[in-house]
């Protein structure tokens, strides 16, 4: 029978014994390196295959809107419906084309809301709503999810398109929001379009024979980088009184983005969007709680708004994986999307 002996601390030598004279301490050894190289093996799989996740997910995707409201499709002609879709297809083709060519998803949202601002279909800019007094006031912001960098002007009467004001704010000034003539004094400052309010004014809003879309224009985007951006302009509140902002400019409420999480613009009755942080919610939701974007706009939209507070209006946006959501819970959102995948649709009801 082999003798056993003590040969104290692992490789500790006694006299001339030899380092590892058990053969099975050796076998434990080889069977304690195998195990390791295998786990080292699984997690490289593990690894690659979260790369190539990462990898098949869009490159880029946009998602915009122009308002939402309790419309029927017979309210709306066949011919109207056709402008309405135009208008979103040339606007979303804009914002592509930004992303296709390595722009940022600030730039993309920003080329999206420009055409729907220069389109007086939508109550924005040009054919906005008109307030009590029979004037146009606008509001617009943008913020981008990379570094919460955001900007926003309100009541502004003269800028030609608010969302380049809203820009303008957020990169060249010490604040958020300017608001009324300071906002379109810098405007006018930093050589953007100024123009009359007849420009704005058109004929239909006058007569005001068309129902009117409770809602703004807006979009939200995810690059080629995986920044996120979102942006929202709007003409408010038809018949408005008082200099009355809604959740449009404010931080939050019609507008947000976050790296981490979603980029959002809203539509809808303000005034519960900004009682309840509504673009901001849904990031929340998503950041603390874990839920997808689905499922926080689908509680907010509608556990909310809808059944808590019995207010209309819809949220698009867009996720850090390229996840699109068009979710309201009005009859119908003017609404689109593209994916640098090829998917994409627009639609109205």
């Amino acid at each position: 029978m082999r003798e056993i002996r003590s040969y104290g601390s692992v490789g500790e030598r006694q006299g001339n014994e030899p380092l590892y004279p058990d053969t099975n301490y050796m076998e434990n050894r080889i069977f304690t390196l195998i195990l390791f190289a295998t786990v080292l093996l699984f997690s490289s799989c593990d690894q690659q295959s979260k790369e190539q996740a990462i990898h098949s997910t869009p490159d880029y995707a946009l998602v915009i809107h122009g308002g939402a409201g309790n419309l029927q499709s017979e309210d709306i002609p066949e011919e109207m419906k056709r402008a309405y879709k135009a208008s979103l297809k040339k606007a979303l083709e804009a914002g592509e084309q930004v992303l296709k060519n390595d722009g940022t998803a600030m730039n993309a949202v920003i080329a999206a809301i420009v055409i729907m601002e220069n389109d007086s279909l939508f109550n924005s800019a040009k054919g906005a709503v008109l307030t009590e007094d029979g004037e146009v006031e606008l509001d617009a912001s943008l913020m981008r999810g990379e570094d919460a960098n955001a900007g926003a002007v309100a009541g502004v009467k003269h800028v030609k398109n608010p969302i380049l004001a809203a820009k303008e704010v957020m990169l060249n000034s010490k604040h958020v929001m300017l608001a009324g003539q300071g906002a379109d004094y810098f405007a006018a400052l930093k050589g953007l379009d100024t123009v009359p309010q007849e420009y704005f004014i058109t004929s239909h809003r006058l007569r005001q024979h068309q129902k009117a879309i409770k809602g703004t224009v807006g979009a939200a985007a995810i690059d080629k980088k995986g920044r996120l951006a979102a942006g929202t302009s709007t003409g408010g509140m038809s018949m408005k009184k008082w200099g009355r902002i809604g959740d449009s400019p404010v931080i939050g409420a019609g507008t947000y983005a976050d790296n981490r999480t979603c980029a959002v613009s809203g539509t809808g009755h303000g005034e519960y969007f900004i009682r309840n942080a509504v673009a901001f919610d849904i990031h929340a939701r998503m950041l603390y709680k874990k839920q997808n974007l689905k499922s926080a706009a689908k509680t907010v939209i509608h556990d909310i708004l809808s059944n808590k507070y019995k207010a209309d209006g819809g949220i698009i946006g867009v996720d850090t994986a390229g996840n699109i959501v068009m979710e309201h819970n009005t009859s119908a959102m003017f609404r689109a999307f593209i994916k640098s995948s090829g998917e994409k649709d627009v639609l109205i009801f």
